[in-house]
């Protein structure tokens, strides 16, 4: 494949969290973009773009995906679930493993020619030990499988941004806990920002440097996800006596809030927090977003949430100045 030959570009999952930032960049960059959705008329914000092709229909139908696929030049699949019903591993395995496996087939057959997945960083088909790592894991084996498609995989941390449902729900369950019981409190993360994770994968779109490659992406700072808490409830001016609970306690917490509206923590996640999630390999994002330089402008609250805001308006002021 020639560089700067990339000209129409399909997503899967491209309606949810990370694939908006994508669309955004690719359709700055003047390319098509065509979307699948089971539910387009969720999604006005893309209904009305004429640069997006926003197509009705399921990811695991390969004859839908055929015809999704025609005449396009690269696809890039964001397909993901943090849940499933049941604890089999099934719903996982049919969300990443085999909905992937299907997507390969029809980008193969129509003669895709580039291919960008999105995976999880600890992913592993064998060793993972979750459902979730593993099915990713096992996703990641089929995309380096295939021999007729330049293949990438990006392998984050947990994202954030202003529509992140992860230090988002935070805030809400700070808002309404006068302390906060955490599992796997001790756990570790490097938090990275979604700009950086949709700016990587469009930049490698036609860098032949990154065909057969998987790129781990992180933040520059190592938190526990004790400490993650205590600053969501600093800046968003909810701040809880945080708990850390022994293994037994946290394993009991997640069989409990597996029944609540939006399951908060299921026993698969909480399998995933006992692995930390940070990079072991080089940094591949070379100057990467702090996640204090973004977190205060979207997580709200009053006190300390207000003098986060103002800090972080009186930074970007400076900033401006300076250019």
């Amino acid at each position: 494949m020639s560089i700067d030959s990339i000209r129409n570009v399909c997503l899967l999952g491209g309606t949810g969290f990370v694939g908006h930032h994508i669309i955004r960049r690719l359709i700055d960059r003047g390319l098509k973009v065509r979307v699948l959705s089971r539910r387009p008329h969720r999604h006005r914000d893309l209904l009305v773009n004429p640069e997006v092709d926003l197509v009705e229909g399921s990811a695991h139908d390969p004859a839908t995906l055929e015809r999704l696929f025609a005449g396009q030049d690269a696809v890039i699949n964001l397909v993901g679930i943090l849940n499933e019903r049941g604890h089999s591993g099934a719903g996982f395995h049919a969300a990443h493993t085999e909905l992937t496996e299907k997507a390969l087939a029809a980008a193969e057959s129509q003669g895709v020619r580039r291919f960008l997945q999105m995976s999880a960083l600890k992913a592993d088909m064998d060793d993972a030990p979750s459902h979730y790592l593993r099915s990713k894991g096992a996703a990641e084996q089929a995309v380096f499988a295939s021999e007729s498609l330049a293949v990438t995989v990006f392998r984050p941390s947990v994202i954030f941004g202003p529509e992140d449902s992860f230090l988002n729900r935070f805030v809400t369950l700070l808002k309404f806990s006068p302390v906060m019981p955490l599992a796997r409190a001790r756990a570790r993360f490097a938090p990275v920002f979604v700009g950086d994770v949709a700016e990587h994968f469009v930049e490698a779109l036609e860098d032949q440097d990154t065909f057969g490659q998987g790129f781990e992406l992180c933040g520059p700072k190592t938190y526990t996800l004790g400490d993650l808490v205590r600053y969501v409830g600093r800046v968003s001016g909810h701040r809880r006596p945080v708990i850390g609970l022994p293994d037994w306690a946290g394993k009991l917490q997640a069989s409990v809030l597996e029944f609540v509206p939006g399951k908060p923590l299921s026993r698969d996640n909480f399998a995933s927090l006992t692995i930390d999630s940070v990079c072991d390999g080089e940094q591949q994002l070379p100057c990467p977003t702090r996640l204090e330089s973004i977190a205060p402008s979207y997580l709200g609250g009053g006190g300390a949430g207000r003098e986060a805001r103002m800090q972080h308006l009186r930074t970007l002021n400076r900033g401006a100045s300076r250019g």
